[in-house]
């Protein structure tokens, strides 16, 4: 792996997991143009630096959100404890269980659809065509926004099923979750603060502890271990600030901009794929 590449990549990874604009999508866009850029050839597998580095990058993201976030974690922790003691619920505690149980739903529905996500991420023109359906949800989730709800049982399930599907590359999970959030009554920082804190599992999860049991340890000593952690601590940084400005950002603007953005990416690789690559 390149220097550039890996900076490149840790950069995005770090913008896109947040925003609602598909992580996934944005990874193999930039590889693509990486690749017609320096003329390299276009890859269809994932060798052991490649995993490495995704774990490394993903780890980064986890580490940012987990920082921003630790006030609301402890104070979610302090107060589940307290409702054990007392054996009543408060509304810390039950966000903690609102998170437990969309980190469930989210394994079973990527346990399901694991083989299909697998056989999509090689057709690039297929992620175009889920990120521009991404960003007409954007759009039509503000139009549907009526009312100022709190999170409960019955829409963090929603909003769960939601992360799931999260798993079709093209798809953005903060994406689509916020927009569930939105569409259940939600307001948008509430939704996006929920959103973030179910992450935390699930990237720790998926991206992680998974990606590990396929990981050859013994090779790591092999790997462009410069490039890699260079592509850590951009992912960190653009992570950590994407996600303090957009909490920031999301209570003057809508998720219009986003929504529009995904269409116009969207149709663009999608004429990238066709005219470079014929695929």
């Amino acid at each position: 792996m390149h220097t550039l590449q890996a900076v490149i990549t840790g950069a995005i990874q770090g913008l896109s997991e947040f925003l609602p604009i598909s992580s996934s999508a944005h990874i193999v866009f930039s590889n693509t143009i990486y690749e017609l850029v320096t003329g390299s050839e276009i890859q269809n597998t994932v060798n052991q630096e490649e995993i490495f580095f995704d774990i490394m990058v993903h780890l980064a993201t986890l580490i940012a959100v987990i920082i921003y976030f630790f006030k609301d974690l402890k104070i979610i922790i302090k107060d589940t404890v307290i409702a054990i003691k007392e054996k009543k619920q408060n509304e810390n505690s039950k966000t903690l269980l609102y998170i437990l149980l969309a980190t469930f739903i989210t394994g079973v529905i990527g346990l399901i659809l694991k083989k299909p996500v697998e056989t999509l991420i090689v057709n690039p023109k297929i992620i175009c065509i889920l990120l521009a359906i991404t960003g007409c949800i954007l759009l039509f989730s503000e139009k549907m926004y009526k009312g100022d709800k709190k999170i409960n049982l019955k829409n963090s399930v929603f909003i769960a099923i939601a992360q799931g599907l999260a798993i079709f590359p093209g798809f953005s999970r903060s994406g689509l979750t916020i927009s569930t959030a939105l569409f259940q009554g939600i307001n948008r920082v509430d939704g996006a603060r929920f959103s973030f804190l179910m992450s935390i599992p699930v990237i720790a999860l998926a991206s992680l502890v998974y990606p590990i049991l396929e990981l050859n340890i013994s090779e790591i000593a092999n790997f462009n271990l410069k490039a890699i952690l260079l592509g850590f601590l951009t992912s960190f940084i653009t992570g950590y600030l994407c996600i303090k400005y957009f909490m920031q950002l999301l209570k003057k603007i809508t998720l219009k901009s986003f929504g529009c953005y995904c269409l116009f990416a969207s149709v663009l690789m999608f004429l990238l794929f066709q005219v470079y690559y014929r695929v």
